[in-house]
This record gives structure tokens, sequence and C-alpha cells, in this order.
């Protein structure tokens, strides 16, 4: 029945905010699990400040400070095609500072003739910077699109290499 469902408390979705380098980054969240990190203010989700937990902010904190620690905030797709799905996960195994082109990434998610594929899922990746997809790029080395525009792209490629290169000089 209703008052069973209700009695459940089935969590529902609101957001939190980060305050980037690259702008301010709205967090949404199904309960504790992140679904999306968007560049635009979600207008249809309740904000709840506290719902991002204090260790995923100093994770994003720690991110544009210039550390590779990676994220452990867990995710759940809400979207996304077993395909999609495959390319979103795949993402995790580019190391911080360096990029793969869409060809490694289709042949990743186990389809080495869906670059055109492999890209269009990158343009609907749900959770940008967590999931890296800004670090794939095109087999001639040139940038290719970002669904958040191509300066942003480049913004967070640059901030990677730069902080991966004052390591190495450090």
């Amino acid at each position: 029945t209703v008052a069973t469902l209700l009695q459940m408390k089935i969590p529902s979705l609101c957001y939190d905010f980060f305050e980037s380098p690259v702008g301010t980054l709205f967090l949404i969240f199904y309960g504790r699990l992140l679904v999306k990190i968007s560049f635009e203010k979600p207008s249809d989700i309740a904000f709840k400040k506290g719902s991002a937990s204090g260790s995923f902010i100093k994770e994003l904190a720690l991110y544009f400070q210039g550390s590779n620690a990676g994220f452990s905030q867990q995710i759940r797709f809400l979207t996304g095609t077993d395909f999609e799905r495959k390319i979103w996960t795949s993402l995790k195994d580019i190391p911080y500072g360096e990029t793969r082109t869409y060809k490694w990434i289709a042949e990743e998610a186990g389809s080495p003739s869906a670059t055109r594929a492999a890209g269009r899922a990158l343009s609907k990746n749900p959770v940008p910077i967590v999931l890296p997809c800004h670090r794939i790029i095109e087999s001639d080395g040139s940038v290719g699109g970002y669904s958040s525009g191509t300066n942003m792209k480049i913004r967070l490629l640059e901030l990677e290499y730069y902080s991966k290169m004052n390591k190495k000089t450090a």
C-alpha cells in the first residue's frame, strides 16, 4: 500500500554544492549515493546542506589542490545503457594527469569499433571529475569535445598536468 511505501523512507534526490576553481559544482545525491555532478544549479531538486559527506568534500578539495588520491564516494547510475555504464566505469582506470583516446575507451568497454558511440556515452557521463571523462582525447592529440565545453575540459587537463609536473620537480 501507499502507507507502507511512505514508511519505508525511500530516499529522494537532493543536492549540495562545492565551490571549485572551475566554478560551483552541484552534487546531486540519492540518499548517500552520488548520482550526478552538474555545473548548473538544479531547478527541480531540493538543496540539502550536508548531503555531501565531509570526506567527499575533502576529496574534491584535494583533487583541485593537485592530489591524485582519487574518490571513494559511492556512485549510483540512474540512467544509461549497459554500454554507457561500461564506458563510464572504465574512466576510473585512467590515472590522474594522463589521457587516453576515444578508441582506448571503446576497447575497454569491449567494443573497439564503437569510438563514436563511446564519445556519445562520454557526453552523457553523469558524474564528471569523479569519473574523469575529460581525460579522453582524440587519437591525434586534439582535445575533442566535452559536455561542459572544451574550455572546461582544457582547464581540468591543465590543472592535472601542472599539478603532476610540480610534484616531479618538487
